[in-house]
């Protein structure tokens, strides 16, 4: 079972490295082409809803694919078939419902969700939604027929098809500019080049959708017809089970919403939290899957109550190694924010005015990065010890609390219409109330769990977390000093150099304290990386 998880937890891993690498490169594209302009600005406010689906309908461990997964596991090929295709009938048609919904109504949805955009933007987000707006039934089937082929292990596929959505948008995007080359970065192409990222974000999620046909035919369970059978009881299964989790699941989102209607009046925000955001999530989403897939069955099987020990000892394993690897992480994005953009976006239509703007929210992010994967596996803990209500209530006040940050941080419109000039913090302020949110969060769902299991030894966590941030705060001193105090050559070798070197000699830094210090998993996760380095000493 060991042998075979880490297998798993390969193969996902480095299909995810390839998702996310594809995805960078899009990135990449889309900031040479718009930078901060209204194209892409637009596109993000367009982009709440569809993608929000994609991600809580159609992601991988989402409501839609862990219900298929846990009811077809355990029945034949057969019954699985009949399943799949009466919950693709059923779900199919309601959200059919959502699409025409998201295309008649797409100027209110737009207002409500940008309520400061000006006359420009907001015409461009209406037409990109109109767009995107077939995405809300392409995400439910994708995670329904993902969610079908993890069930009987298939794996590669469902995780690196969002590669799909990458590539053709970067193909989008190319033939655009093979039509009217420099031009792209004009504003008055604003609106093809809004049409154009629209229409292929759209084509990605067809083709994730049409990928997985020849596997479910492969493994007996395509069947391309409408099924209503909603009694059956695999159905019945799914739906209890989708239900809660979609409504536990989209808690999270909403932050999202919260966060774009008060961007709304700051020009190019979005977009800036979009280029930001990436930058954040890639090593994230790497160290997440690495770090959740092995741990998950692992507190899975530790809720007895002879188990207690063994699973507060996992539970501190999981935090300390996420705070091990996020902390110095975030301390080089803060240290060496400027030199990252510069390097990954500065080319194009991405001036230095937009390359202020993301290494300010990049600073941000870094800020909160530890907390935002220590809440993530603290929530896992919570399902498996079976309480999903504990995460959904605090994921509920933090959409309160977002609000209230966002408001005080940031200034703007509120629900009552009235105003607040803020704290001047601008865009990063909306960052900056996340970081707070997931903060408390973690604490709140750590101190429950204190309470639960009888006692955490939380004054030892504490201690040796705090020695990490030491070794962190190290690390970023060392990193920042070089970025700035050495005169490095310029041109290319300025871009590369700069952020590499100095960030790999941060790195040094951090291993060095975090080791004197004696944190285990600091050692551990300094210990697999020195193993895997070809220029290592020692046996």
């Amino acid at each position: 079972m060991a042998q075979s998880l880490k297998r798993i937890a390969l193969v996902v891993a480095v299909a995810t490295a390839l998702s996310k690498v594809a995805g960078l490169v899009r990135q990449q594209a889309i900031a040479a082409a718009f930078g901060v302009g209204a194209a892409y600005d637009a596109y993000n406010y367009a982009y709440v809803l569809p993608g929000f689906l994609l991600i809580l309908l159609g992601g991988i461990n989402g409501p839609f694919h862990s219900a298929m997964v846990s009811a077809l596991a355990r029945r034949p090929r057969e019954e699985g078939a009949h399943v799949l295709a009466a919950v693709n009938t059923l779900v199919g048609a309601g959200l059919i419902g959502v699409t025409v919904l998201l295309c008649l109504a797409a100027d209110p949805l737009i207002t409500l969700v940008g309520p400061g955009l000006d006359a420009q933007r907001h015409a461009l987000a209406v037409v990109e939604l109109r767009w995107m707006a077939p995405m809300a039934l392409l995400a439910g089937l994708i995670g329904l027929g993902f969610g079908a082929l993890n069930a009987v292990d298939v794996f590669w596929l469902p995780s690196i098809s969002p590669l799909l959505s990458s590539l053709a948008v970067i193909g989008g995007l190319g033939v655009l500019w093979w039509q009217v080359g420099p031009r792209i970065v004009d504003p008055s192409m604003a609106l093809i080049g809004g049409i154009v990222l629209a229409g292929t974000t759209t084509l990605g999620a067809l083709l994730q959708w049409l990928i997985q046909l020849p596997a479910l035919a492969e493994q007996g369970l395509n069947r391309l017809r409408l099924v209503w059978d909603w009694k059956h009881p695999g159905v019945q299964e799914v739906l209890q089970v989708m239900g809660p989790a979609t409504f536990s699941s989209g808690m999270l989102q909403i932050n999202v919403f919260v966060d774009l209607f008060f961007a709304s009046g700051i020009v190019g925000a979005a977009a800036g939290l979009g280029y930001a955001n990436l930058l954040v999530q890639t090593p994230l989403g790497l160290i997440s899957n690495a770090l959740l897939v092995p741990l998950l069955p692992t507190y899975a099987r530790l809720t007895a109550p002879e188990d207690r020990p063994q699973l507060i000892g996992r539970i501190r394993q999981g935090l300390m190694l996420s705070s091990a690897s996020m902390l110095p992480l975030g301390a080089l994005m803060i240290a060496l924010a400027a030199p990252i953009v510069d390097l990954i976006y500065e080319r194009g239509a991405f001036d230095a005015a937009a390359g202020d703007l993301v290494s300010g929210l990049l600073m941000a992010y870094g800020l909160g990065m530890a907390a935002y994967l220590g809440r993530d596996v603290l929530v896992r803990v919570f399902y498996a010890l079976g309480d999903g209500n504990t995460p959904f209530r605090l994921s509920l006040a933090g959409i309160g609390l977002n609000a209230i940050a966002d408001w005080v941080l940031v200034g703007g419109p509120s629900p009552w219409g009235l105003l607040l000039p803020g704290s001047n913090f601008g865009a990063p302020g909306l960052v900056l109330a996340t970081v707070v949110v997931n903060a408390l969060t973690c604490g709140g769902l750590l101190w429950v769990l204190h309470r639960r299991l009888g006692g955490l030894p939380l004054l030892i966590w504490t201690t040796d977390t705090l020695w990490l941030v030491l070794a962190a705060l190290v690390a970023g001193a060392v990193a920042w000093a070089l970025a700035h105090g050495v005169h490095w050559p310029p041109g290319l070798a300025r871009l590369l150099l700069r952020p590499a070197l100095s960030g790999l000699l941060g790195l040094a830094a951090y291993g060095v304290v975090a080791s004197w210090a004696g944190v285990p998993e600091a050692r551990q996760l300094l210990g697999g990386l020195q193993r895997r380095l070809p220029f290592r000493t020692g046996p």
